[in-house]
């Protein structure tokens, strides 16, 4: 009976072959227990990608949105802290006002001026922040500041306030000019009549943060402070009686007016609220996507171990025969 054998070049070339095979079969199963995942993903998903797809397009999505709420909420937080720097300004200055507004003297009052000044160019400045280069409170103009400086705003009311005669006139006349388009918002608003575009937090949620530096409840407190840094301007006049009783009704205004930012920080609040509600429902979906995809692409740890302990006993097998053969000699059947 006729016998096949390989000669020795064919039989070298198919004992590297599975030496190359084995030395595979190693690395993939060292592979897959060090990551807990399969290396062949193909071949686990018997060619039907859509399952793992899904998961991936979900989770690059969330991914997205996990920026676009991080941004969210860094923008909210800055408008929270502008408004609690405005609303701090104007509780300081409306008590030293009360205080003037009992006991004005001449010094008290240029002091109390210089603050209510302060306080304004304080409120100005906070009004102007930026968040990542976006301004808070321009509307869609995000790559300009809102309000022109504290000077531009006093010299504008000296000229249309010029003749106010008594403190009540002073205060009819601002609140006219800054109710006016043509007054307040024309000489002090450069941000845009157009609303900032919305946050999109998932993809059924958005939030918008559509605070403008002309919102009636900041003009309040900008006018107040502004008639307050003009008592002893020589434009009106005033005697230091008529400085003091301005002093004292705006510093009670002024202090009312502290509910309306209040009002507006709560509103802050709310949306922040809400940034943190999505951002959290995003995270527990983004976590029960990546259990969903471990799950698909898991490997039973006993069964790779059992499966490279094997490969490494064949690989060892195949390096002893190896050995044996390299061994042969003719004389030894001599």
């Amino acid at each position: 009976m006729p016998t096949t054998t390989l000669g020795d070049l064919s039989q070298s070339y198919s004992m590297r072959l599975r030496n190359l095979s084995l030395r595979q079969d190693i690395d993939r199963l060292t592979t897959e227990l060090a990551s807990g995942q399969v290396a062949d993903v193909r071949d686990v998903l018997a060619g039907n990608y859509s399952y793992l797809s899904d998961i991936e397009q979900r989770s690059s999505n969330l991914q997205g949105y996990a920026v676009a709420t991080t941004e969210a909420s860094l923008f909210a937080g800055a408008v929270q802290n502008a408004l609690g720097a405005v609303g701090q300004f104007g509780a300081d200055l409306s008590a030293s006002l009360l205080i003037a507004g009992n006991s004005a003297i001449g010094v008290t009052g240029s002091n109390t001026v210089a603050e209510a000044k302060n306080a304004l160019e304080g409120m100005i400045g906070a009004i102007n922040t930026d968040s990542a280069g976006r301004y808070l409170f321009s509307g869609a103009a995000t790559d300009q500041p809102p309000l022109a400086d504290a000077e531009t705003l006093l010299t504008a009311m000296r000229t249309a306030l010029a003749g106010a005669a008594t403190p009540d006139d002073l205060l009819a006349d601002a609140e006219t000019w800054f109710a006016d388009p043509a007054g307040f918002e024309a000489t002090m608003y450069q941000g845009s009549s157009d609303a900032i575009g919305p946050f999109n937090l998932s993809q059924s949620s958005k939030v918008s943060l559509d605070l403008r530096a002309i919102d009636p409840k900041l003009r309040e407190v900008l006018k107040l402070t502004a008639v307050a840094a003009l008592a002893t301007d020589p434009t009106f006049g005033f005697t230091v009686e008529s400085q003091s009783e301005l002093f004292d009704k705006t510093g009670q205004a002024l202090m009312a007016g502290q509910e309306g930012v209040i009002a507006l920080r709560a509103n802050v609040g709310f949306i922040e609220e809400r940034i943190d509600q999505v951002a959290s429902r995003n995270a527990a979906e983004q976590t029960a996507l990546d259990f969903a995809k471990v799950d698909l692409l898991k490997i039973d740890p006993y069964a790779a171990a059992t499966q490279l302990q094997e490969a490494q006993f064949q690989l060892q097998s195949l390096y002893s025969v190896t050995v044996r053969m390299s061994q042969l000699s003719l004389v030894n059947f001599l």
